[in-house]
């Protein structure tokens, strides 16, 4: 059973690791080298996904767990003739947080260099222009080029992938943790959890490491077409909001209170409807087991469960995730615990997805 520092340091290898959306060779390979040896079958489909295979039953009932392995990022857009370099943002970016920040370059060769996020000082800037938030078109990274041919030297091209620079580390009570891309490397790092400790699935499971989540949920897509799941969970981080100035009725989960258990996510047309039935098992799990969790609606925000739905004649799927405060920033901050809990959850979720139940849940011939 994993434990609080198996979970932490999981989640450290995972997080530390290159993976700007699109560019995901770097965790892609940590995570085939962690999980090979504990799947019937693993592959790279042709978007980059990784399928790991646990072989259940002759049924052929197929249940699919996904957790993407991208994470928010930039990508260098121009290079100045003195050298500094202009980026986009790739995934979604609050520009605030950026100026100060270092960031990691990979170059042609796959060399990754190191650069900071540059800003006008306040010394120098014009009182009305130090209220207002810096505009993300206008921010850049030195790297301490003086040419655009030096920054060339080395590989960095227009298109060159860009991640910030930052370690998972404990804060100081009750293991809290903080870090970069907790979104989504604490789901692929409970996923990888569950993989290891599952013996004998009821059915053909199937754990996934998705790519591009963060720029339209496009490895879910392709991967659940591959595999065609009859039930799906996708894992994923969800926003914890128990914070200073926000209103009790607006605190959607909370650091520490469990693993969330969703009911619906994303705005009108983008989001999930969780299946009831997975809702209702995962809440039964979680009560019987003595689990801590959270209900989660969420009005924005959506996961790999909303594409994977969708697959064919449709897909009845639901969505367990680990709260976490300060998403889509570096220092994003969670509970080791909720992670723990998750596993457990997620772990006997599998266990009882027995071939009998999926076919009461999946559609039926009234007629």
């Amino acid at each position: 059973m994993a434990g609080l520092g198996d979970i932490f340091n999981t989640l450290k290898r995972f997080s530390e690791a290159f993976g700007v959306a699109g560019f995901e060779d770097d965790i892609r390979n940590i995570v085939i080298d962690s999980l090979k040896d504990y799947a019937d079958e693993v592959r790279v489909d042709s978007l980059g996904n990784v399928i790991f295979k646990k072989s259940g039953d002759e049924s052929g009932r197929r249940l699919m767990i996904a957790a993407h392995m991208d994470e928010i990022g930039l990508m260098v857009s121009h290079i100045s003739k003195s050298g500094f370099i202009y980026f986009k943002p790739v995934g979604g970016w609050n520009a605030l947080i950026l100026p100060g920040q270092r960031v990691l370059i990979m170059a042609r060769d796959g060399e990754v260099h190191r650069g900071v996020v540059g800003h006008i000082p306040p010394h120098i800037l014009k009182p009305e222009d130090a209220k207002k938030v810096p505009e993300l078109e206008k921010l850049y990274i030195d790297i301490g080029a003086k040419s655009d041919e030096e920054v060339k030297k080395l590989g960095i091209e227009v298109g060159s992938p860009i991640v910030i620079e930052r370690t998972v580390e404990r804060l100081a009570l009750n293991n809290i943790v903080t870090g970069k891309a907790f979104d989504d490397r604490v789901g692929l790092a409970v996923l990888a959890h569950v993989l290891m400790e599952v013996e004998d699935p009821p059915v053909d499971f199937y754990a996934v490491a998705t790519v591009q989540e963060e720029v339209g949920l496009k490895g879910a897509r392709t991967s659940a077409f591959s595999i065609s799941p009859d039930i799906a969970l996708a894992l994923d981080v969800t926003i914890a909001a128990d914070l200073p100035g926000v209103s009790e009725q607006d605190q959607l989960s909370k650091v520490g209170g469990g693993p969330s258990i969703t009911v619906m996510d994303g705005r009108a047309g983008s989001g999930i409807i969780a299946n009831p039935h997975i809702k209702n098992r995962l809440v039964e799990i979680a009560e019987r087991l003595k689990i801590p969790y959270q209900l989660e609606v969420l009005s924005g925000g959506t996961t790999d469960a909303s594409i994977i739905a969708l697959n064919k004649e449709g897909v009845p799927a639901g969505v367990v995730s680990i709260p976490t405060r300060y998403i889509h920033s570096p220092v994003e901050v969670l509970s080791l615990e909720d992670c723990v809990n998750a596993v457990k959850l997620v772990k006997e979720f599998v266990a009882e997805s027995t071939p009998d139940w999926i076919e009461r849940i999946r559609y039926r011939v009234v007629k």
